[in-house]
């Protein structure tokens, strides 16, 4: 290529680039056009831009009062900060007033410990009576094992454990009266040296004895089922063979119960104990029997010379104490009425007594109209009456007895008399008859007469509120008991108690065959057990053999049963 050709090259790739850049000349320099425009619109901007940050200035200004979410997010915590330091000091403070407590509580109940070694020290001085060592370690066996237990229970786990463990025990006894025999019991029947009121050997156990002996059964019966070694599938009623009971005052009732296992001659015993608690305090208050009037209400028929006695027992115990008494006498016919009045009316002037009513009805008697008629006839306020008859005698005691044993709505007082003897057979030949009855509790004088329940003490109020005798039983007995039952099926608690201050005079008893079955036996068997007791009875019946032996033995003076004479029926 010649010069000129490289020249005329050059030129042309020279005018080639400077063709080439001349756009972006363009855009790099505008028109003044486009600066005058470009320059509106960065002013405006700029303007815009101005008035933005002024806008968020003054907002920022505006909230200034009101925390930022930061700042709120940073007060919760320093309120958080705070409550958890207030509950930690809340939480040191109780744990040292606790610390302090346990302290307390722990020193408290070495004092107890202490105290009770202490008594047990001085109640083993007391009673000086030495315990078999080998029961000392037993007991003290049973302590150790569960001393860790004894601190974690109230006394009374405490108490029912040397409860337990006093059972086990056997301490040597004075006499055979002191001890405690056991009863019997099968599925059927209780077999008890305590017959109760009916006097059988045997008899089916009734309300609380009742309850009683089923628990104990159950009881034992779950036990039983709950052994991990029970070979058999479960035990029920149907297994149960037989047992043993005995209540000993201080302990409790302890049981050794029998079951029939898989085989004819398997058994399982379990021996329990129902133990007694620590006496508790029930009620305590004060009785002020001096302003509390009882009314002794008497039914009477003829019978002036017992009426006579009567009444110089009443003047003796109530009028000679001057007790706050009132007498209300209710005398059926006309025959004797007028004694009856001469001897109220003496009674009145020798002690310028006139608390008392004589109440006529001219009517066949009946003791429970009679006492009915004593009610109705009462004009004051509610009283407390004593149904009373004349062939009893009472000390002064009784009084009291009837007024704090009977509360009105609450409870009625009902005395078991001790019946007297027949004193022709208490009293041999060689004894001089005394002039007036021996009130004298002992087995060969007389007897609990447990079936009588005519001799009572009750407020008005409530004997209305239980309608009464029932007018409807005519003759000897079976008001009382209806009442009585009518009574023991109330809301009321029936105080039945054998009293030694009330005494049921001996007479002879007479059973009229116009009464009712159910009353002729009844008449019957309190005739039967009034006149002697058992061996006094037997001594009668065998009275000629016995003299004659003893007329051979040459003890002549001692023929004195030739003098006693069977009572005579007056049937």
């Amino acid at each position: 290529m010649s010069c000129e050709e490289q020249s005329v090259m050059a030129n042309n790739h020279v005018q080639s680039q400077s063709s080439s850049y001349w756009p972006f000349c363009k855009m790099r320099l505008p028109s003044l056009q486009n600066c005058i425009k470009f320059g509106i619109i960065f002013c405006l901007g700029f303007l815009l831009l101005l008035a933005n940050q002024d806008t968020c200035i003054n907002t920022n200004n505006q909230q200034s009062a009101v925390p930022k979410p930061m700042e709120q997010v940073d007060q919760s915590l320093q309120v958080k900060s705070r409550d958890i330091q207030y509950h930690d000091d809340c939480i040191a403070s109780l744990s040292e007033q606790e610390e302090k407590h346990s302290q307390e509580v722990a020193s408290l109940k070495r004092q107890i410990r202490e105290l009770k070694r202490e008594l047990k020290k001085h109640l083993s001085n007391t009673q000086q009576v030495e315990e078999p060592q080998k029961y000392k370690d037993l007991e003290g066996g049973i302590r150790a094992q569960r001393s860790s237990d004894v601190d974690n229970h109230d006394d009374l786990s405490d108490f029912i454990r040397q409860q337990m463990a006093k059972i086990e025990m056997h301490k040597p006894l004075q006499s055979e009266y002191d001890v405690v025999p056991f009863s019997s019991l099968n599925s059927k029947l209780v077999y008890s040296l305590e017959s109760g009121l009916s006097h059988r050997p045997s008899e089916r156990p009734r309300g609380d004895k009742k309850e009683d002996l089923v628990e104990a059964v159950y009881f034992a019966i779950d036990i039983l089922n709950k052994k991990k070694d029970n070979t058999f599938n479960s035990f029920s009623i149907d297994n149960f063979v037989d047992g043993i009971f005995k209540s000993e005052r201080t302990i409790g009732t302890y049981y050794n119960l029998v079951f029939r296992g898989t085989q004819e001659s398997y058994y399982q015993s379990v021996e329990i104990l129902r133990p007694f608690s620590p006496l508790q305090k029930l009620r305590s208050q004060i009785i002020d029997t001096n302003k509390i009037l009882v009314n002794i209400i008497i039914p009477l028929s003829g019978r002036l010379d017992k009426f006579q006695s009567f009444i110089e027992r009443f003047k003796s115990v109530c009028l000679d104490n001057r007790m706050h008494v009132y007498l209300t006498v209710v005398y059926f016919g006309e025959e004797g009425l007028s004694e009856i009045h001469s001897v109220l009316f003496n009674m009145a002037h020798q002690y310028n007594f006139h608390n008392y009513k004589l109440i006529r009805l001219n009517v066949t008697f009946s003791r429970g109209r009679g006492l009915e008629e004593g009610v109705q006839n009462w004009d004051g306020s509610d009283v407390l009456m004593f149904f009373c008859d004349v062939d009893i005698a009472f000390t002064k005691e009784f009084i009291e007895h009837c007024r704090y044993n009977t509360v009105p709505g609450r409870t009625v007082y009902y005395p078991i008399v001790f019946s007297l003897y027949n004193p022709k057979i208490i009293h041999t030949i060689n004894d001089a008859m005394p002039d007036t009855p021996q009130l004298m509790i002992h087995h060969e004088m007389g007897f609990w007469r447990d079936f009588g329940f005519g001799m009572t003490c009750q407020y008005r109020s409530d004997f209305l509120s239980i309608k009464g005798f029932n007018m409807d039983i005519k003759g000897w007995g079976g008001e009382d008991v209806d009442l009585y039952r009518r009574y023991i099926q109330s809301d009321l608690k029936i105080i039945r108690v054998t009293d030694p201050t009330i005494f049921h005079l001996y007479h002879p008893k007479v059973c009229q065959t116009n009464l009712t079955a159910e009353q002729y036996r009844m008449c019957i068997m309190s005739r039967a057990v009034n006149e002697a007791s058992h061996s006094q009875l037997g001594i009668l019946a065998f009275k000629d053999k016995v003299n004659m032996t003893l007329f051979h033995m040459g003890q002549i003076k001692h023929t004195w049963l030739g003098a006693i004479q069977p009572p005579q029926d007056k049937v």
